[in-house]
């Protein structure tokens, strides 16, 4: 083989060894600034058809209006007392956030911001999530209870659950809410017509379980605790834990991506850490991707391809939403 033939094939063999085996789950398209938002930051939720985030700034006490497709805030709802859990519901018009401070789930016009009565619940209202079918928001507050909201805002349920409950999930097939309640180290079944806690799945070693998400489809539960940080993969059936996995530290979101076959988890350990579901009961980590510290509320839109990722300010660098392109 002559010296030019050579040099050819060693140059076409390293670029082959160069070249990227698949593209990345995660690329970060850019960052929109906040820059007068103080504090931590919770959860966020987003509308889909205008492209409007919107975000609990809770150590600000306001509500946070983006515009993802222009890349900038457009309003800032305030007099909301450390906003923790938000939805926005487009079919009824309307937008949800829950208050920690003064226990109420706060209730405006999804499209012109209004403000409509408020629901008195009680201390530290968080999480909310809607069940499409029977048209109302379940929300979790105080020192243990889930609250049904209807489409008027007349509470039509409160079911107990022994200490105060985090992240949740509803069934779409059925009738059963998943909590996790960390002060209870497990996950509360809830039937919801029955009103009723029905089980309790205990985490096993691992504790302070916050972040779940759901995979109805395949019978599982995925549910992340922080003592120490585990990804733990439920039966949905028998509550039986079927796989355990190292995650990031400190994370308060994970959201489940069927399309992709994915896991999401943010941690404000300073990483989003992506899973790969290679069957129900079997996962891999496929890419750990660097964020900030103190970064760990996150959402997934599936419809948008995006995850958005909040990141609180720091020092001279302002809070800032950033913004994730999802490959499938």
């Amino acid at each position: 083989m002559t010296d030019g033939w050579s040099a050819l094939l060693v140059c076409a063999l390293s670029l082959a060894a160069a070249a990227p085996t698949g593209s990345a789950p995660l690329r970060l398209e850019h960052k929109i600034e906040l820059p007068d938002v103080q504090g931590r930051i919770d959860h966020m939720s987003v509308d889909p058809a205008t492209g409007r985030l919107f975000m609990a700034a809770l150590g600000n006490d306001t509500v946070e209006v983006i515009d993802v497709k222009a890349a900038r805030r457009i309003q800032t709802i305030r007099g909301v007392a450390e906003p923790q859990g938000v939805l926005v519901v487009p079919a009824l018009d309307r937008l949800f956030v829950a208050s920690g401070k003064d226990g109420q789930l706060h209730v405006f016009e999804a499209t012109s911001l209004a403000p409509r009565p408020a629901v008195p619940l009680g201390d530290d209202a968080d999480n909310v999530r809607l069940d499409p079918a029977g048209g109302r928001v379940w929300v979790g507050y105080g020192d243990g209870a889930l609250a049904a909201v209807d489409a008027d805002g007349k509470r039509a349920a409160d079911i107990p659950l022994g200490a105060h409950p985090e992240s949740f999930q509803l069934e779409k097939d059925g009738p059963r809410a998943f909590v996790n309640v960390p002060g209870a180290g497990a996950v509360a079944v809830v039937d919801r017509a029955k009103r009723a806690v029905v089980a309790r799945w205990r985490t096993g070693e691992a504790s302070a379980n916050f972040p779940m998400a759901l995979d109805e489809a395949d019978r599982r539960l995925f549910v992340v605790c922080r003592k120490p940080a585990r990804l733990l993969v439920l039966n949905l059936d028998s509550g039986a834990i079927v796989a355990t996995l190292p995650t990031v530290g400190d994370s308060d979101d994970i959201f489940y991506d069927a399309s992709a076959r994915r896991l999401y988890v943010s941690g404000g350990a300073g990483a989003i850490v992506v899973y790969r579901q290679d069957d129900a009961d079997h996962y891999r980590e496929i890419a750990s991707v660097e964020t900030v510290t103190g970064a760990r509320t996150s959402l997934f839109s599936p419809e948008l391809r995006r995850l958005f990722l909040a990141v609180r300010r720091q020092g001279q660098t302002s809070a800032a939403i950033w913004v994730y392109a999802v490959s499938d």
